[in-house]
């Protein structure tokens, strides 16, 4: 987590990217239990094939994680006063993928000095996956 300072952010300032090891089974199958998600769209490769897919594909609210800890290693979770996202796009097996935020806007709520970012997360091939906003009190 870094220190940040209402007075020195500025619109167009960036988080420090998040880059993460290219999604694989292990993950999956660890993000499965850790969420309790065990559909097998995510763990099982004939389910994905009979569906559809040529492979299983990483759970979206596993990328919703990630962009979480974006924000979290640049503020103190307590800070975060709206998280939401829109999903754009599958995580595949072997995407690597990168997440970011931008300052888009300052502002003043309920007495507090407040910054909105957009957030996402990219695969290697700069393809979104995910977009976001989040709103932090600073």
């Amino acid at each position: 987590m870094t220190s940040t300072n209402f007075n020195t952010l500025a619109v167009g300032d960036t988080l420090p990217p998040l880059t993460l090891p290219p999604v694989d089974r292990t993950t999956l199958a660890l993000f499965a239990g850790a969420s309790n998600d065990h559909n097998a769209i995510h763990i099982d490769l004939d389910y994905a094939r009979k569906a559809g897919m040529p492979d299983v594909f990483a759970h979206g609210m596993l990328s919703m994680a990630w962009l979480g800890r974006l924000l979290t290693q640049w503020v103190d979770q307590r800070q975060l006063r709206e998280f939401g996202v829109r999903f754009v796009g599958i995580t595949h097996l072997g995407h690597q993928i990168t997440c970011t935020g931008k300052v888009v806007d300052k502002f003043e709520s309920a007495g507090e000095q407040r910054v909105r970012v957009e957030i996402q997360t990219a695969n290697q091939y700069g393809e979104a996956k995910v977009v976001g906003v989040a709103v932090v009190a600073i």
